[in-house]
């Protein structure tokens, strides 16, 4: 069976889902969630994305996540290899961490609160917690929705408050959104109503309409693809240059360096940390584009000065290393 086609827009809004290999319990531990969620935030900064709810189960995750450039692809490989290489060094283990490409669903604007409603409601049907104390509940974006000052600057709860009776985003409308969800828990007709029983099936969450407009641009998007076009790769790498111009501005340096300069020198790699930490950009692409040899040297030279990055070349590329965890 031929896979899927993505389809990819700028500011287009998924569902995304994934399960461990062999129904794995990938996250069974708090560690390992706690891992996914940080891999998550990296991802949305390096990316731009909005996510406007997500939870994270034992064997799997839902996102629903928005995407301001036409960069899902690109970001769901970042999102999903990283963590794994990440999971199976620390295990010393190998082989696919989860069971193959991950499930992404179009989602109609206007059904974005109800997949919101849905997610948060996952560790109730699951059974994990009652349906009280999903604020409490860590792993779920319920959690940052009741505490403000909790949120990263990625997460986007208007969505779901908005839904749930144009709630405004106060004590009292959170308050309200929890009594809503209550009401949802209990009430199997409206949740009928909002389709939770087609929030995960498929490949579009809306209305007939929208899922007609879907069809149509799903078959430009594999007119385009049978053509050998690959405008959303070309962007993408276009906005990798772009950074990498902005920075070589910053070091007082010209792409003619780029050619004359060793390939270890300490501004190249200044360049080469900042660029991984703000964009998607891969080790090979780096290599090539700042002519750093070897990808897999790329990799570590890099990453040994994120880790102990020279203060004053930090300062004027406006580097932040990372915090430990």
């Amino acid at each position: 069976m031929p896979r899927t086609l993505r389809l990819e827009a700028e500011g287009g809004i998924y569902h995304v889902i994934n399960r461990g290999n062999y129904r794995r319990a990938v996250f069974g531990d708090e560690k390992t969630k706690a891992a996914f969620l940080g891999c998550l935030g990296e991802a949305c900064e390096r990316t731009g994305w909005l996510v406007h709810a997500w939870c994270i189960m034992s064997n799997h995750y839902h996102l629903a996540l928005q995407t301001p450039r036409a960069n899902l692809v690109d970001g769901m490989r970042w999102l999903q290899g990283t963590f794994a290489t990440r999971f199976n060094r620390l295990r010393n283990e190998r082989g696919h961490l989860f069971q193959g490409r991950y499930k992404s669903l179009v989602v109609d604007p206007d059904g974005l609160g109800a997949l919101c409603h849905y997610i948060h409601l996952n560790p109730v049907r699951a059974r994990l917690c009652d349906v009280d104390g999903l604020p409490e509940w860590k792993w779920s974006s319920m959690g940052w929705l009741g505490r403000p000052k909790s949120r990263p600057p990625w997460y986007r709860p208007q969505a779901a408050l908005e839904h749930a009776g144009a709630l405004a985003d106060t004590p009292a409308g959170r308050r309200k959104y929890a009594d809503y969800l209550r009401w949802l828990a209990d009430d199997e007709p409206a949740r009928k109503a909002l389709r939770f029983d087609r929030m995960s099936h498929g490949w579009v969450i809306g209305t007939k309409t929208f899922k007609q407009a879907m069809v149509k641009e799903h078959a430009q998007a594999g007119a385009a693809l049978k053509r050998g076009d690959d405008v959303i790769a070309i962007l993408v790498e276009e906005e990798w240059q772009h950074e990498l111009m902005r920075l070589l501005g910053k070091m007082r340096k010209t792409p003619a360096e780029i050619e004359t300069s060793g390939k270890s020198e300490p501004w190249k790699l200044a360049i080469a940390a900042t660029i991984k930490a703000r964009t998607t950009a891969t080790n090979r692409w780096l290599a090539q584009a700042l002519r750093m040899g070897n990808l897999h040297e790329v990799s570590r030279k890099v990453q040994a000065w994120a880790c102990a990055p020279d203060r004053a070349l930090a300062r004027r590329i406006g580097f932040t290393p990372r915090p430990k965890t």
